[in-house]
């Protein structure tokens, strides 16, 4: 029986060899390998190693050598699809049954790869074209060498809609290839295609073995969205990939590291400097899929995002859904890179030793857990304390792994201890000075009650914005990305939307409603698109003008700026009374200028 090569490298990618070794020989850990006797001949000095990184057992002995599927069949007496079978159900992945359908979707998946192949290459040939003159010299001007521009097969998409489909129909490609490999896109009332790219720097996206899969594409000048990444496909699933993925697997051997970064020109500057172990999510948060992959490649990924406060909230993101998959001896690092910095602009002014000496402090993910709940909160009273107690057992309850999950308690009661124990010595068992006043949005968003009630009300209100005034949505993507809900499955509707905006720029409302009802957010949904919202804020109902639709939405983000900056006013006060660094002084004056900048608090 044959199986899918994809198939048989997600088997190897998800179980170690010393996972299967162990079991039936005794293993002691030397360097980045692990070391035992033989089980294949008799011997009594151990010569016989497993190493996880390049997936092989070897005996220095005998000469026996092989990967997990092999070792399973010489041990048990297995044959090849037998040992395939019982490490799939290991590593609780459906085994493939090969019907002459699923042959033959294997090839046309095969074949689409070669199309995809095609298209990069005629990518790459239009940058060096007098056409592509100016995607070059964006990417010259981003410090990117030639060398740097032909290893990672950056290209250009011109400005003519079409003309990649023309090109790829005279080598015998045909329009549903280029359909499905969402190369071109179909306008809904008909008529010839038009190409999903054009006027863009293009990114090839590969898989694990450094197949072309997909395309990013950064436009030129002005226009919406700025980043694009291709629809998905029978190839790309972008919660399964990670830019830069396969080269960043071979680095990270030779490392012992692998750094995350935000988007595609970080990771190339980083590549560019000499960390080439490098990778980016494709423009949403780390999902757990690419968690566990980066987990395949390293124990502690480190996390580095931008300095500002989208960034920050996407390493929190990141955290929180960690948590779950927790294990021993895997987990997440976080780097905080400083206010107004990204990775490319960092190494560029800092060199590659300066960007690893920052590298060098980043934190633990439990000690990033406690930042996101302590942030600038208020603990004199019982009720306070008892709140935050209660926010940090809900975060560690998520931990599957008792274990670990018993170490995140204990590091948590430390925190505790100090923290209402400084509360108490600084205040005279008063607690922490007020937060700065909050604003309130607008009369005509507050609902009664109180403070969660006003937050979740609003909430809803945005989200009823967003969905029946969709065509809103990419003129504030960039704002909207910097708040977060403090309802978390309007938070991950918010998410979705704004990825939606990126991948599926033409979808209308009715389109976008039924794809977020497909991802499974029905009951959420109907407490945000109803009469009852309706009632209270008419702005945001279907029949509503865009004029007043798109006024409601600037006062629902001004408020939430507003908010998001006195609370991180108060975090930088009480960082600065910690410590009084430059750094921390530097980081308090600039929010004050913000929220100057914005009238004042």
């Amino acid at each position: 029986m044959a199986f899918p090569p994809q198939f048989l490298d997600e088997l190897r990618a998800r179980i170690s060899v010393s996972e299967v070794i162990a079991p039936k020989v005794r293993l002691n850990r030397r360097g980045r390998e692990s070391i035992g006797l033989c089980p294949f001949h008799n011997e009594k000095t151990p010569s016989f190693t497993a190493n996880d990184d390049k997936g092989f057992y070897h005996c220095f002995g005998c000469g026996a050598h092989g990967d997990i599927i092999s070792f399973t069949m010489e041990t048990e007496g297995l044959n090849f699809p037998e040992a395939v079978e019982k490490l799939a159900g290991m590593a609780g992945l459906p085994v493939p049954r090969q019907t002459p359908e699923e042959r033959e979707r294997a090839k046309d998946r095969a074949t689409l790869q070669q199309v995809m192949e095609q298209a990069c290459a005629w990518f790459e040939n239009q940058l060096a074209q007098p056409g592509g003159r100016q995607a070059l010299d964006y990417l010259r001007g981003r410090g990117f060498s030639d060398e740097t521009i032909e290893r990672f097969r950056l290209g250009y998409a011109p400005d003519g809609r079409g003309r990649l489909g023309q090109a790829l129909e005279t080598r015998n490609v045909t329009r549903a290839q280029l359909v499905e490999g969402g190369l071109v896109k179909l306008p809904d009332g008909g008529g010839e295609p038009r190409d999903y790219f054009f006027n863009r720097v293009i990114f090839p996206i590969t898989d694990r073995r450094s197949q072309v899969i997909a395309f990013g594409g950064r436009i030129l000048g002005d226009g919406q969205p700025k980043y694009l990444n291709s629809p998905e496909t029978s190839l790309f699933h972008k919660g399964r990939v990670l830019y830069n993925w396969a080269q960043a697997r071979e680095a990270a051997r030779g490392a012992g590291a692998v750094i995350v970064v935000e988007g595609y020109t970080d990771v190339i500057a980083l590549a560019q400097a000499g960390l080439p172990h490098t990778v980016a999510p494709l423009g949403t948060a780390l999902t757990e899929e690419q968690i566990l992959a980066l987990w395949r490649m390293v124990d502690e990924p480190v996390l580095c995002f931008d300095g500002d406060n989208a960034g920050q909230r996407a390493a929190f993101r990141a955290a929180e859904r960690a948590l779950p998959l927790l294990q021993p001896g895997k987990s997440l690092r976080f780097v905080t890179l400083p206010a107004g910095e990204d990775p490319d602009s960092l190494v560029r002014a800092r060199s590659r030793a300066g960007f690893e000496a920052l590298l060098a402090k980043a934190r633990p993910l439990v000690d990033v857990i406690w930042t996101l709940e302590v942030g600038a909160g208020k603990f004199a009273t019982p009720e306070q304390r008892a709140a935050l107690e209660r926010k940090l057992n809900e975060h560690v309850s998520q931990i599957a792994d008792r274990g670990v999950q018993y170490h995140y308690q204990q590091r948590m009661r430390e925190h505790l201890r100090g923290l209402f124990g400084r509360n108490e010595g600084r205040q005279g068992g008063s607690g922490w000075r007020n937060r700065a006043d909050r604003r309130l949005p607008p009369a005509n968003l507050r609902p009664r009650g109180d403070l969660a009630a006003l937050r979740v009300g609003q909430e809803r209100v945005l989200i009823s914005i967003l969905i029946n005034h969709n065509v809103l949505v990419h003129s504030v993507a960039e704002q909207l990305a910097d708040i977060s809900l403090t309802n978390k499955d309007l938070d991950r509707i918010l998410r979705e939307i704004l990825n939606v905006a990126v991948d599926q720029p033409d979808l209308d409302s009715t389109a976008l409603r039924r794809h977020l009802n497909q991802c499974g957010y029905q009951k959420p949904l109907a407490a945000v698109l109803n009469a009852t919202i309706y009632r209270q804020a008419q702005f945001a109902a279907p029949e509503a003008s865009a004029e007043e639709a798109a006024r409601a939405l600037t006062d629902i983000i001004a408020w939430h700026r507003r908010h998001r900056l006195a609370e991180d006013r108060v975090a930088a006060k009480r960082e600065l009374a910690d410590d009084m660094t430059s750094e921390n002084s530097e980081r308090l004056l600039e929010i004050v200028r913000e929220q100057t900048g914005t009238g004042g608090l």
